[in-house]
């Protein structure tokens, strides 16, 4: 098996998005889920399926706060006939015979020191930070990564490592096999190219981008404020119908890919490139619409976004934040049910994510008469949960309609 498709789904939803895979015949009943170690489920898909996986349709029917995101799995994923049985995966047991060649026993920790689960972009396979850590598998790097490759039917490997603090939010990827490090990949129809150990693609940003392609913006002038290699951009382009769309952006390794992804989806022609510090960018009463897809805080480029909001008509500002809910003191209320303190802490997150959104709406208003000398009206027209980034960390986005009175 060199990797299995799955929908990675929370656990208090995995009925659910279960139930929906099953009815739709795109769920993998040969297969048995697998509950990950980060409190989510691994729900296994059919191959064949995977090009017609419609995210935003499943996410609608399951709740308008669960998430959902396509990943590849390795070992734990057991054929329902063998469940039970000894056996592993096929890197398992080229690893196991490689560490017998050498004189190693296999042991269990080697076994739990394998990945999970990975980000397939074509030929290449990403691996996660928290596999391959131990020792011993330094003594025979010099093969391990063909092994490795070989087990995850890949001919080129990398491993992740944390986000670096450059400025720019680059990847700390090292290539560990192939000799170059550029990869195409599909998402939602649109088709972007981009260098693994220069520019990031943020899988979990997938519902979002969803969202983002479901809006209606024919006639409309967009400015990204942060695009990267064009997550938000291209499905301005591509799927909303935007006019024109104003993309910022400092990193120019993501500048290369961003026009890369341009031409290669067919919407140059509607996209003008601002590269460098989007805070000098000269443009002003432009805008129907500002995406500021920064996080932990896009809050810099808010006097930005209200300088570029049409003077005459206003527009609509899409302000990403990560948001720290409270913690729940249940060792004060130790009769408090499982469900209780989840359906607590939703109820908790959901109060804290609505202070900010009015804070924000407040300090806009507050930008936009200042910047303007005129008075203005803010409503919050909604406010999305987009991912988990960290416990207790949720990366919300706020739609803010802005209106001159």
């Amino acid at each position: 098996m060199d990797g299995v498709p799955c929908l990675r789904v929370s656990r208090c939803h995995a009925q659910q998005f279960r139930r929906c895979l099953q009815s739709d015949g795109a769920l993998n009943l040969t297969l048995s889920l697998l509950k990950d170690s980060d409190g989510t489920v691994l729900l296994p898909i059919l191959p064949s399926c995977l090009s017609q996986l419609d995210l935003h349709s499943l996410r609608s029917r399951v709740a308008t706060d669960s998430a959902c995101e396509i990943v590849w799995s390795q070992s734990p994923l057991q054929s329902k006939k063998e469940t039970g049985k000894t056996g592993g995966s096929k890197l398992e047991k080229i690893l196991q015979e490689l560490m017998e060649s050498h004189g190693e026993r296999w042991t269990e920790q080697l076994r739990r020191d394998l990945p999970r689960s990975f980000q397939r972009h074509g030929d290449l396979v990403l691996l996660g930070e928290g596999c391959f850590s131990l020792p011993l598998w330094k003594k025979m790097e010099h093969q391990l990564w063909s092994a490795v490759a070989k087990g995850l039917g890949a001919k080129r490997l990398a491993k992740m490592s944390r986000i670096s603090r450059d400025g720019f939010r680059s990847p700390a990827v090292t290539m560990l096999l192939g000799e170059h490090s550029w990869v195409k990949h599909v998402d939602n129809g649109i088709r972007y190219e981009f260098d693994v150990t220069k520019s990031m693609f943020s899988a979990g940003n997938i519902t979002e981008k969803l969202r983002v392609a479901g809006f209606d913006c024919r006639g409309e002038t967009v400015v990204d404020l942060y695009a990267g290699i064009g997550y938000f951009t291209l499905p301005y382009l591509v799927h909303s119908g935007a006019s024109h769309v104003h993309a910022c952006e400092w990193n120019p390794d993501a500048v290369e890919a961003l026009q890369k992804n341009l031409e290669a989806n067919g919407v140059s022609d509607r996209c003008t490139i601002h590269q460098g510090d989007n805070r000098q960018l000269q443009l002003c009463d432009i805008a129907d619409r500002v995406n500021l897809g920064l996080i932990p805080s896009s809050e810099d480029g808010w006097p930005v976004a209200c300088r570029l909001l049409k003077r005459t008509t206003g527009g609509i500002l899409h302000i990403h934040q990560n948001v720290t809910s409270p913690l729940l003191n249940a060792a004060a209320i130790p009769a408090i049910s499982d469900a209780t303190q989840r359906v607590s802490g939703k109820k908790a997150d959901r109060e804290v994510w609505q202070a900010w959104a009015d804070d924000t709406a407040n300090c806009i208003t507050c930008l936009l008469r200042d910047i303007t000398g005129a008075l203005w009206e803010t409503n919050i027209q909604h406010i999305e949960h987009v991912k988990s980034y960290a416990p207790h960390v949720h990366h919300v986005v706020l739609d803010l309609d802005c209106r001159p009175c």
